[in-house]
Protein backbone atom coordinates (compact mmCIF):
# COMPACT_ATOMS: atom_id res chain seq x y z
CA UNK A 1 0.00 0.00 0.00
CA UNK A 2 1.70 3.52 -1.06
CA UNK A 3 -1.06 6.42 -0.38
CA UNK A 4 0.65 10.05 -0.85
CA UNK A 5 -1.69 11.17 1.08
CA UNK A 6 -2.06 8.80 4.33
CA UNK A 7 -1.42 10.82 7.11
CA UNK A 8 0.50 8.90 9.76
CA UNK A 9 1.71 10.24 13.47
CA UNK A 10 4.61 8.69 15.06
CA UNK A 11 5.40 9.00 19.22
CA UNK A 12 9.33 8.55 19.99
CA UNK A 13 9.89 9.62 16.09
CA UNK A 14 13.48 11.06 17.09
CA UNK A 15 15.41 7.86 17.23
CA UNK A 16 15.15 4.11 17.68
CA UNK A 17 12.11 2.46 16.35
CA UNK A 18 10.13 5.51 15.81
CA UNK A 19 13.10 6.97 13.71
CA UNK A 20 13.21 3.93 11.34
CA UNK A 21 9.27 3.95 11.48
CA UNK A 22 9.13 7.72 10.58
CA UNK A 23 11.21 7.23 7.54
CA UNK A 24 10.10 4.11 5.97
CA UNK A 25 6.13 6.17 6.24
CA UNK A 26 8.32 8.68 4.23
CA UNK A 27 9.47 6.40 1.83
CA UNK A 28 6.04 5.84 1.25
CA UNK A 29 5.27 9.18 0.26
CA UNK A 30 3.28 9.83 3.62
CA UNK A 31 2.68 12.69 5.52
CA UNK A 32 4.13 12.00 9.08
CA UNK A 33 4.04 13.62 12.36
CA UNK A 34 6.95 12.81 14.51
CA UNK A 35 6.19 13.55 18.13
CA UNK A 36 9.18 13.29 20.45
CA UNK A 37 10.74 15.88 22.72
CA UNK A 38 14.04 16.51 21.74
CA UNK A 39 14.58 19.34 18.93
CA UNK A 40 17.69 18.02 17.60
CA UNK A 41 16.88 14.90 16.93
CA UNK A 42 13.35 15.76 15.94
CA UNK A 43 14.72 17.61 13.14
CA UNK A 44 16.84 15.26 12.08
CA UNK A 45 14.14 12.97 11.98
CA UNK A 46 12.14 15.00 9.88
CA UNK A 47 15.16 15.71 7.40
CA UNK A 48 15.14 11.88 7.22
CA UNK A 49 11.72 11.66 6.26
CA UNK A 50 11.54 14.50 3.47
CA UNK A 51 15.06 13.07 2.17
CA UNK A 52 12.99 10.02 1.80
CA UNK A 53 10.37 11.56 -0.50
CA UNK A 54 7.38 11.98 2.36
CA UNK A 55 6.14 15.05 3.84
CA UNK A 56 7.53 15.58 7.94
CA UNK A 57 5.71 18.01 10.45
CA UNK A 58 8.43 17.47 13.85
CA UNK A 59 5.69 18.78 17.17
CA UNK A 60 7.93 18.97 20.20
CA UNK A 61 5.56 16.88 22.63
CA UNK A 62 5.96 14.96 25.90
CA UNK A 63 3.54 12.04 26.11
CA UNK A 64 3.46 12.03 29.55
CA UNK A 65 1.39 14.85 29.38
CA UNK A 66 -2.24 14.66 27.41
CA UNK A 67 -2.76 18.09 26.86
CA UNK A 68 0.51 18.25 24.98
CA UNK A 69 -0.43 14.96 22.95
CA UNK A 70 -3.74 16.36 22.21
CA UNK A 71 -3.05 19.51 21.23
CA UNK A 72 -0.08 17.69 18.96
CA UNK A 73 -3.24 15.57 17.20
CA UNK A 74 -5.04 18.76 16.70
CA UNK A 75 -1.87 20.56 14.80
CA UNK A 76 -1.27 17.60 12.91
CA UNK A 77 -4.98 17.34 11.51
CA UNK A 78 -4.82 21.47 10.92
CA UNK A 79 -1.41 21.12 9.38
CA UNK A 80 -1.61 17.61 7.19
CA UNK A 81 -5.29 16.36 7.10
CA UNK A 82 -7.67 13.54 8.82
CA UNK A 83 -4.63 11.09 10.81
CA UNK A 84 -5.28 7.38 9.38
CA UNK A 85 -2.64 5.99 11.21
CA UNK A 86 -1.25 5.94 14.90
CA UNK A 87 2.05 5.07 15.38
CA UNK A 88 2.86 4.55 19.54
CA UNK A 89 6.50 3.98 19.79
CA UNK A 90 7.85 6.42 22.47
CA UNK A 91 9.40 5.17 25.89
CA UNK A 92 12.21 5.29 28.80
CA UNK A 93 13.46 3.11 31.34
CA UNK A 94 15.98 2.64 34.47
CA UNK A 95 17.91 0.01 34.11
CA UNK A 96 18.58 -1.28 37.74
CA UNK A 97 17.09 -3.77 40.27
CA UNK A 98 13.84 -3.02 41.39
CA UNK A 99 15.44 -2.26 45.12
CA UNK A 100 17.54 0.64 43.25
CA UNK A 101 15.02 2.25 41.60
CA UNK A 102 13.05 5.41 43.61
CA UNK A 103 9.33 5.84 43.51
CA UNK A 104 9.63 8.78 41.58
CA UNK A 105 11.48 7.27 38.82
CA UNK A 106 9.48 4.39 38.23
CA UNK A 107 6.29 6.50 38.38
CA UNK A 108 7.76 8.61 35.42
CA UNK A 109 8.84 5.47 33.56
CA UNK A 110 4.98 4.32 33.62
CA UNK A 111 4.08 7.97 32.66
CA UNK A 112 6.09 7.91 29.62
CA UNK A 113 5.86 4.47 28.39
CA UNK A 114 2.37 2.86 29.95
CA UNK A 115 0.43 6.25 29.72
CA UNK A 116 2.23 7.67 27.09
CA UNK A 117 0.53 5.20 25.14
CA UNK A 118 -2.84 5.55 26.87
CA UNK A 119 -2.31 9.51 25.77
CA UNK A 120 -1.55 8.80 21.81
CA UNK A 121 -4.42 6.36 21.99
CA UNK A 122 -7.24 8.64 23.39
CA UNK A 123 -5.98 11.56 21.28
CA UNK A 124 -6.50 8.98 17.86
CA UNK A 125 -9.71 7.72 18.75
CA UNK A 126 -11.43 11.16 19.51
CA UNK A 127 -10.52 11.73 16.20
CA UNK A 128 -11.12 8.40 14.31
CA UNK A 129 -14.03 7.17 15.88
CA UNK A 130 -16.40 10.11 14.40
CA UNK A 131 -14.82 8.97 11.18
CA UNK A 132 -15.12 5.16 11.83
CA UNK A 133 -11.98 4.71 10.38
CA UNK A 134 -8.26 4.10 11.27
CA UNK A 135 -5.45 2.56 13.13
CA UNK A 136 -3.13 2.34 15.88
CA UNK A 137 -0.56 0.29 16.14
CA UNK A 138 1.50 -0.22 19.26
CA UNK A 139 4.77 -1.01 19.83
CA UNK A 140 4.91 -3.90 22.08
CA UNK A 141 8.00 -6.41 23.31
CA UNK A 142 8.40 -9.67 24.15
CA UNK A 143 8.53 -8.32 27.49
CA UNK A 144 4.88 -7.62 27.45
CA UNK A 145 4.40 -11.26 28.58
CA UNK A 146 7.98 -12.08 29.83
CA UNK A 147 9.42 -9.81 32.72
CA UNK A 148 13.31 -9.86 33.26
CA UNK A 149 15.63 -8.35 35.77
CA UNK A 150 16.81 -5.30 35.60
CA UNK A 151 13.78 -4.21 33.87
CA UNK A 152 10.94 -3.88 36.32
CA UNK A 153 9.76 -0.60 35.43
CA UNK A 154 10.02 -1.21 31.85
CA UNK A 155 7.76 -5.14 32.26
CA UNK A 156 5.28 -3.61 34.03
CA UNK A 157 4.39 -0.47 31.29
CA UNK A 158 4.83 -3.56 28.40
CA UNK A 159 2.43 -5.62 30.25
CA UNK A 160 0.10 -2.60 30.81
CA UNK A 161 0.18 -1.83 27.34
CA UNK A 162 -0.64 -5.68 26.74
CA UNK A 163 -3.71 -5.76 28.78
CA UNK A 164 -4.96 -2.06 27.85
CA UNK A 165 -4.68 -2.73 24.06
CA UNK A 166 -6.40 -6.11 24.38
CA UNK A 167 -9.54 -4.46 26.28
CA UNK A 168 -9.88 -1.71 23.95
CA UNK A 169 -10.02 -4.11 20.56
CA UNK A 170 -12.58 -6.20 22.39
CA UNK A 171 -14.22 -2.54 22.89
CA UNK A 172 -14.11 -1.51 19.72
CA UNK A 173 -14.80 -5.14 17.97
CA UNK A 174 -18.45 -4.87 20.56
CA UNK A 175 -19.42 -1.62 18.99
CA UNK A 176 -18.64 -3.11 15.06
CA UNK A 177 -16.06 0.22 14.47
CA UNK A 178 -13.88 -0.12 11.58
CA UNK A 179 -11.23 1.86 13.71
CA UNK A 180 -8.53 -1.18 14.33
CA UNK A 181 -5.69 -1.43 16.92
CA UNK A 182 -3.06 -4.15 17.13
CA UNK A 183 0.33 -4.55 18.67
CA UNK A 184 3.68 -5.49 17.39
CA UNK A 185 5.61 -7.75 19.91
CA UNK A 186 9.14 -6.93 19.26
CA UNK A 187 13.01 -8.30 19.99
CA UNK A 188 15.74 -7.19 21.01
CA UNK A 189 16.56 -3.91 18.92
CA UNK A 190 19.89 -2.41 17.95
CA UNK A 191 18.19 1.29 19.28
CA UNK A 192 19.79 4.69 21.08
CA UNK A 193 18.01 3.31 24.64
CA UNK A 194 20.96 1.88 25.79
CA UNK A 195 23.21 4.47 25.72
CA UNK A 196 20.72 7.06 27.11
CA UNK A 197 18.05 5.47 29.44
CA UNK A 198 19.22 5.91 33.04
CA UNK A 199 21.36 2.79 34.15
CA UNK A 200 22.68 2.16 37.80
CA UNK A 201 24.41 -0.82 36.21
CA UNK A 202 28.08 -1.31 36.76
CA UNK A 203 28.73 -2.03 32.80
CA UNK A 204 27.18 -0.81 29.76
CA UNK A 205 23.94 -2.42 29.45
CA UNK A 206 22.99 -4.24 26.11
CA UNK A 207 20.04 -5.54 24.07
CA UNK A 208 19.94 -9.28 24.80
CA UNK A 209 20.88 -11.35 21.57
CA UNK A 210 20.26 -11.78 18.96
CA UNK A 211 19.91 -8.21 18.29
CA UNK A 212 17.52 -6.97 15.15
CA UNK A 213 18.11 -3.57 13.74
CA UNK A 214 15.67 -1.02 13.70
CA UNK A 215 14.50 -1.58 9.98
CA UNK A 216 13.43 -4.74 10.52
CA UNK A 217 10.82 -3.51 13.73
CA UNK A 218 9.63 -0.59 11.19
CA UNK A 219 8.69 -3.55 8.12
CA UNK A 220 6.51 -5.07 10.78
CA UNK A 221 4.85 -1.71 12.38
CA UNK A 222 4.49 -0.91 8.41
CA UNK A 223 2.93 -4.71 7.60
CA UNK A 224 0.93 -4.08 10.94
CA UNK A 225 -0.73 -0.87 10.08
CA UNK A 226 -1.79 -2.17 6.48
CA UNK A 227 -2.89 -5.39 7.91
CA UNK A 228 -4.32 -4.09 11.37
CA UNK A 229 -7.17 -7.47 11.54
CA UNK A 230 -4.65 -9.33 13.45
CA UNK A 231 -4.64 -8.66 16.85
CA UNK A 232 -1.15 -8.95 17.38
CA UNK A 233 2.70 -9.43 15.28
CA UNK A 234 5.35 -11.47 17.02
CA UNK A 235 8.59 -10.20 15.27
CA UNK A 236 12.25 -12.64 15.28
CA UNK A 237 12.67 -15.87 16.31
CA UNK A 238 13.55 -15.26 20.07
CA UNK A 239 10.50 -13.24 19.99
CA UNK A 240 8.60 -16.47 19.88
CA UNK A 241 11.06 -18.79 21.22
CA UNK A 242 10.48 -16.50 24.82
CA UNK A 243 6.70 -16.25 24.50
CA UNK A 244 6.32 -19.75 23.69
CA UNK A 245 8.72 -20.90 26.73
CA UNK A 246 7.05 -18.56 28.93
CA UNK A 247 3.49 -19.91 28.06
CA UNK A 248 5.26 -23.52 28.86
CA UNK A 249 7.24 -23.20 31.41
CA UNK A 250 7.51 -19.98 33.16
CA UNK A 251 8.57 -21.12 36.69
CA UNK A 252 12.10 -22.61 34.72
CA UNK A 253 12.36 -19.44 32.92
CA UNK A 254 12.23 -17.53 35.89
CA UNK A 255 15.71 -19.71 36.87
CA UNK A 256 17.62 -19.64 33.48
CA UNK A 257 16.87 -15.38 33.76
CA UNK A 258 18.12 -14.76 37.25
CA UNK A 259 21.08 -16.99 36.04
CA UNK A 260 21.78 -15.41 32.96
CA UNK A 261 19.83 -11.96 32.86
CA UNK A 262 22.15 -9.69 34.81
CA UNK A 263 25.07 -11.17 32.61
CA UNK A 264 23.30 -10.99 29.34
CA UNK A 265 22.01 -7.11 29.63
CA UNK A 266 25.68 -5.36 30.38
CA UNK A 267 28.78 -5.78 28.12
CA UNK A 268 32.06 -6.47 29.50
CA UNK A 269 33.18 -2.15 29.21
CA UNK A 270 32.50 0.05 31.96
CA UNK A 271 29.81 2.58 31.65
CA UNK A 272 30.89 5.23 30.36
CA UNK A 273 31.16 8.86 32.41
CA UNK A 274 29.29 11.33 31.86
CA UNK A 275 26.83 9.24 29.69
CA UNK A 276 23.50 11.60 28.51
CA UNK A 277 20.01 10.30 30.26
CA UNK A 278 16.34 10.77 28.99
CA UNK A 279 14.50 10.43 31.99
CA UNK A 280 13.39 13.73 32.29
CA UNK A 281 14.55 15.57 29.92
CA UNK A 282 15.83 15.18 25.98
CA UNK A 283 19.30 13.24 25.50
CA UNK A 284 18.72 14.54 22.01
CA UNK A 285 18.28 17.69 22.36
CA UNK A 286 21.12 18.99 21.02
CA UNK A 287 22.66 15.97 19.23
CA UNK A 288 20.87 13.41 16.75
CA UNK A 289 21.56 10.23 17.98
CA UNK A 290 19.59 8.45 15.11
CA UNK A 291 17.90 5.39 14.79
CA UNK A 292 20.61 2.81 15.04
CA UNK A 293 22.39 2.27 18.54
CA UNK A 294 25.99 0.83 19.27
CA UNK A 295 25.57 -2.43 18.32
CA UNK A 296 25.62 -2.47 14.67
CA UNK A 297 28.23 -5.04 14.07
CA UNK A 298 26.15 -7.54 16.61
CA UNK A 299 22.49 -6.65 14.62
CA UNK A 300 21.01 -8.83 11.98
CA UNK A 301 19.23 -6.46 9.23
CA UNK A 302 16.69 -9.60 8.46
CA UNK A 303 14.25 -11.57 10.10
CA UNK A 304 13.20 -15.06 8.62
CA UNK A 305 9.99 -15.34 11.48
CA UNK A 306 8.87 -11.69 10.30
CA UNK A 307 8.55 -13.16 6.54
CA UNK A 308 6.98 -16.29 7.86
CA UNK A 309 4.61 -13.79 10.17
CA UNK A 310 3.49 -11.84 7.65
CA UNK A 311 2.80 -14.62 4.89
CA UNK A 312 0.65 -17.19 7.08
CA UNK A 313 -1.02 -18.29 4.22
CA UNK A 314 2.28 -19.39 2.19
CA UNK A 315 3.78 -21.12 5.30
CA UNK A 316 0.22 -22.81 6.19
CA UNK A 317 0.03 -24.17 2.31
CA UNK A 318 3.85 -25.75 2.55
CA UNK A 319 3.40 -26.83 5.28
CA UNK A 320 0.53 -28.69 4.13
CA UNK A 321 2.41 -30.11 0.57
CA UNK A 322 5.00 -31.10 3.42
CA UNK A 323 3.08 -33.04 5.53
CA UNK A 324 0.80 -34.59 2.33
CA UNK A 325 4.20 -35.44 0.86
CA UNK A 326 5.14 -36.87 3.94
CA UNK A 327 2.46 -39.23 4.47
CA UNK A 328 1.83 -40.47 0.78
CA UNK A 329 5.71 -41.40 1.17
CA UNK A 330 5.06 -43.33 4.78
CA UNK A 331 2.18 -45.02 2.93
CA UNK A 332 4.06 -46.11 0.24
CA UNK A 333 7.13 -47.13 2.31
CA UNK A 334 4.34 -49.26 3.96
CA UNK A 335 2.97 -50.93 0.98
Amino acid sequence: MTDPHQVVVVTGASGGIGRAVARAFGARQARVALLARGERGLDAAAEDVTRAGGTALAVPADVADFPQVDAAASRVERELGPIDVWVNVAFTSVFAPFAEIGPDEFRRVTEVSYLGYVHGTMAALHRMQPRDRGTIVQVGSALAYRGIPLQSAYCGAKHAIQGFNEALRCELLHDGSHVRTTMVQMPAVNTPQFSWVRSKLPHQAQPVPPIYQPEVAARAVLHAADHPRRREYWVGGSTVGTLLANAVAPGILDRYLARTGYRAQQTGAEKPPGRPENLWSPADRGRDFGAHGRFDEQATPRSGQLWASRHHGVVAAAGGVLAATALAVWRRART
